[in-house]
């Protein structure tokens, strides 16, 4: 395999060698509708509680509330938009540490907070560096809704030959 050069990829602003530990980024900021809270529960976690506000009124949470799979499709979806979409973003071995510290209602702003904790050079693969992070959802309050930490891979701008 032949490591791609800045040159041979000008969308990418942001290689491995530019992300530093601890470094923090605001990566925006959404707000989820009842409609797309529905929708997704339908297709994906059919509970009552994300799908019929009456049902989800009786619930532990007293509303509707999104599924923990939609608020982290949310932070997925901003992660992409406001970072990975300019980055030589490889993709993910996995997420760790997923916890869903409260509910998500329709009409929260939701907001993405990303810190890096770690990196290094992969042992195997010397043009790919991995990346650890925390990423942190809060809601307008400034409640912490979400937390999830992870690897993310990198390619190198750089990579030693």
């Amino acid at each position: 395999m032949t490591a791609t050069t800045p040159e041979q990829s000008p969308h990418i602003n942001i290689w491995w060698e530019d992300l530093a530990v601890g470094q923090v980024k605001d990566l925006g900021s959404l707000s989820p509708t009842a409609d797309e809270i529905v929708a997704f529960a339908r297709q994906f976690d059919p509970q009552p509680f994300h799908l019929d506000p009456e049902a989800a009124k009786a619930s532990v949470f007293g509303g509707l509330c999104a599924s923990g799979w939609h608020t982290c499709s949310l932070a997925m979806r901003l992660m992409v938009t406001n970072f990975l979409h300019e980055s030589s973003s490889l993709g993910s071995p996995g997420l760790e540490n997923i916890k869903w510290l409260k509910p998500v209602f329709p009409g929260d702003t939701l907001r993405l907070q990303h810190t890096i904790t770690e990196k290094r050079v992969m042992g195997k693969r010397p043009d790919v560096g991995l990346v650890r992070t925390i990423w942190e959802m809060f809601n307008q309050h400034g409640d912490k809704v979400l937390h999830m930490e992870g690897y993310g891979m990198f390619r190198l701008r750089s990579p030693e030959r």
